[in-house]
């Protein structure tokens, strides 16, 4: 029988109810009591790393969890994460670049309803995490209603829907119907994985909005190593006389020492700068970093990872076109074509 380590962190899978709402209250052990078929897949061993509210999940909490797969990597076959859903799929981006190329599955789950309500969906959940945990899929996945999402392409797009989780701009990987795993793609691994054990949290995010005033990102650049540019559509900054995000970036990119990404809040097809004048110049002019299919909690957590590793320019600029778990694919049809 297959060894499948558990990482408890809380969330709403393991939360009860309390006059201020719900809290995480019950342990990775407790969980896995309530679901007895989880004994019939696997040896279990449960480990608690912490028990919060995934709101409060932050970087330091990724490089636990990352810690804790390297640490028993060679004892088991495969790892379980209990998780909140609220910021799960940033985890599930952030051990895809912390865990790289893992020959074993990694799987992230959680729950919409805490697993002492009565209408859960924490026991099809979990069941479900550990039959993918002892099968022979690989690399960091979430699994949630039935599906098998990409770390690197994972976002939550339902509040409240059992449905939680979509993958974005790339197929699911399998799909679990009646107890039986249906695998469609199977990723490229290492023989060994590769773990890092550093990351750089000051990277900023800016969502534009119509009116935005661009001391915004003047502010964001001055408190972070890197920005990331949420825009509209395929691309492109306001040009109009007066509305200063250019000279902004020129500054930035002059000082030499700050990472600005385009990306799109788009949630499908991605961005492209080249296709209006107001993305043309930021590409071809300024030269920034675009994300094209990324999803934007790949892309910040990728810098995230990036940045701990270098502050070289031309080296961040190459470890960011280059894909890892799949995180990027236009840049690959690009140069084909």
């Amino acid at each position: 029988m297959k060894k499948v380590l558990m990482l408890g962190t809380g969330g709403t899978i393991a939360s009860g109810m309390t006059q201020s709402g719900l809290i995480p209250v019950l342990s990775t052990q407790e969980l896995v009591e309530k679901v007895p078929e989880i004994s019939e897949l696997c040896d279990v061993t449960c480990r608690q790393l912490f028990s919060i509210d995934s709101t409060n999940i932050t970087p330091a909490h990724w490089l636990s969890i990352a810690e804790a797969i390297r640490e028993n990597y060679d004892d088991f076959d495969g790892f379980v994460i209990a998780h909140g859903t609220d910021t799960m799929a940033y985890t599930a981006a952030a051990l895809s670049y912390l865990v790289q190329g893992s020959p074993k599955p990694i799987i992230l789950t959680g729950a919409q309803k805490p697993i002492l309500f009565e209408n859960t969906d924490s026991k099809a959940n979990l069941t479900d995490a550990f039959r993918c945990a002892v099968s022979d899929l690989r690399g960091v996945m979430i699994v949630f209603n039935g599906r098998v999402i990409l770390g690197t392409r994972a976002r939550k797009t339902r509040t409240t829907s059992l449905q939680a989780f979509s993958s974005i701009n790339y197929p699911v990987l399998a799909v679990l119907q009646n107890g039986f795993l249906m695998e469609y793609i199977r990723p490229d691994c290492f023989d060994r994985p590769r773990f890092y054990d550093r990351l750089n949290e000051h990277v900023g995010l800016l969502k534009m909005t119509p009116g935005t005033d661009c001391g915004l990102l003047s502010y964001l650049i001055d408190h972070n190593d890197a920005v990331i540019i949420e825009s509209y559509g395929v691309g492109g900054l306001p040009s109009y006389q007066g509305s200063g995000y250019f000279d902004v970036l020129r500054s930035a990119i002059a000082r030499g020492d700050k990472t600005i990404v385009m990306t799109t809040q788009v949630q499908n097809e991605g961005s492209n700068l080249a296709v209006y004048d107001v993305g043309f110049h930021l590409k071809n002019d300024l030269h920034l970093l675009e994300a094209y299919d990324m999803t934007t909690e790949a892309a910040l957590a990728k810098l995230m990872w990036i940045l701990g590793q270098t502050r070289n320019a031309a080296e961040i600029r190459r470890l960011f076109c280059t894909p890892v778990a799949y995180d990027m694919l236009y840049l690959k049809a690009e140069a084909k074509g």
